[in-house]
């Protein structure tokens, strides 16, 4: 699976009306709402919208007829394998109808030509952990994890040490665990968050 790296915009014209897409990367769904809400054009006609946030997915067809919009958005975001994304494609009518395939088209191929263009990434699954360990521990603790690729979301410091909030790579939990412990000798309180 892959995720966005940045913010990609495309713009096309179809029979007079203007389309633009917006797609980003998004953690979760109060993000995503938020990228929708923030790239809508209240003086646009529509703003068609989906996300996908791993099993997670919405999408709105804001007005068009059923299916037409939101959907082939969806579709374009499932069909190049895209996880934690959101897409606003919106239209500016220009006189001319499109009918549903076109519209179909029209939202589902804005969105793909966007997604096409975007710089992606490799979207690690990861799990989220507690350390409590010892002040003589805390320096070779932190090397060795980042040298795992373990994120470190929060430090606060204790009267004996300090306590980690991590986030471990799925496939390296064992071998941070195992890790830690060796380190530390038993010292350091590994904790798996469900």
């Amino acid at each position: 699976m892959f995720t966005l790296q940045h913010i990609e915009t495309h713009t096309q014209e179809i029979k007079k009306s203007r389309f633009l897409a917006m797609c980003g990367p998004v953690g979760n769904e109060e993000e995503a709402r938020d990228f929708i809400a923030r790239h809508s054009d209240l003086t646009a006609s529509h703003n068609c919208w989906a996300y996908r946030i791993g099993r997670t997915y919405r999408f709105n067809d804001d007005g068009e007829p059923s299916g037409t919009a939101g959907k082939p958005i969806l579709q374009a975001i499932d069909g190049q394998s895209l996880d934690h994304v959101a897409a606003v494609v919106t239209r500016w009518f220009g006189g001319t109808l499109l009918g549903s395939g076109g519209l179909i088209r029209a939202y589902g191929g804005t969105a793909a030509m966007c997604l096409r263009a975007a710089e992606k990434a490799e979207v690690i699954e990861t799990v989220e952990a507690t350390v409590d360990c010892e002040f003589s521990d805390l320096a070779l603790i932190k090397a060795r994890l980042a040298g795992l690729g373990v994120g470190i979301s929060t430090e606060i410091f204790t009267n004996t040490g300090a306590r980690l909030a991590l986030q471990i790579p799925k496939a390296a939990t064992q071998t941070a665990t195992a890790m830690i412990l060796d380190l530390s000798r038993g010292r350091a309180v590994l904790t798996l968050d469900d």
